[in-house]
């Protein structure tokens, strides 16, 4: 059998570990994703990753390439197999309808991948995705331009990816709430203190692209700002405002 390589842009086997623990599925966006799948009774859940967001009421095939996040995987996931999205080990129309969250920017070829998904499945393909162009709408882009930079880098177009899906594709702004507990970068919108534990920023894969220079200028210069009140002058509204509306993007494509 070949050897298995992560298809992303960030070594899990060295930043996975915990990962579960800080990126807790979203409710909201939960019922989002799993209403997106229609009628569906079998998913297939493309780098899969430690199990978020899949559906417990319907049969699960979970495609994961990075052994260290399968090792997260729970007892109530579906085991996962070792593989990438651009070479899903499926037949053709193999799966009622595919889920990729939070993981296209990860692959080498996004669109190669989302049209792997298109062709194992017969219904409708969802991805959960960041708008590259978007991302500058949350306040870190102020104390952590490196940050901003290396995510629109990565995260590819919605429109190549809805294109790439074909006709009929919807994109959907994807509003994110105040205690939002899956930890990526948006979901601290109102929660700045967040950024200082070095665990939160483990959890998030662009911080593992800056340089140890620009990370901890970013990280004392908040510190600096929450500490002399000049981020809750400027943001501090955001520490109760129930939701925020940034880059996230759910993109559907099928009936």
């Amino acid at each position: 059998m070949p050897l298995i390589r992560s298809s992303g842009d960030v070594d899990y086997g060295r930043l996975g570990d915990g990962y579960a623990r800080r990126r807790r599925p979203d409710p909201s966006i939960a019922a989002l994703i799993h209403h997106a799948l229609g009628s569906s009774r079998t998913v297939l859940n493309v780098g899969a990753g430690a199990g978020s967001y899949e559906p417990e009421d319907r049969a699960v095939v979970a495609v994961e390439p990075a052994e260290s996040m399968i090792a997260q995987r729970t007892d109530r996931h579906s085991p996962a197999v070792r593989a990438v999205a651009g070479a899903l080990p499926l037949a053709d129309g193999a799966v009622d309808a595919s889920m990729a969250t939070v993981t296209v920017h990860q692959w080498p070829d996004p669109v190669a991948g989302v049209l792997e998904m298109r062709r194992v499945t017969t219904g409708r393909v969802v991805v959960l995705t960041f708008d590259p162009v978007e991302l500058d709408r949350l306040w870190i882009a102020d104390c952590a331009p490196e940050l901003i930079e290396v995510e629109s880098r990565r995260y590819p177009a919605v429109a190549t990816l809805a294109e790439a899906l074909g006709p009929g594709t919807g994109v959907h702004a994807v509003p994110i709430h105040l205690d939002c507990p899956d930890g990526f970068t948006e979901a601290f919108y109102g929660r700045p203190e967040a950024f200082l534990d070095p665990q939160v920023r483990r959890a998030q894969s662009a911080w593992s692209f800056l340089d140890r220079a620009d990370e901890e200028r970013a990280v004392e210069a908040l510190a600096a700002d929450l500490a002399s009140g000049r981020w809750d002058e400027r943001h501090g509204h955001l520490r109760t405002q129930a939701r925020f509306d940034g880059a996230v993007r759910l993109i559907v494509s099928g009936s």
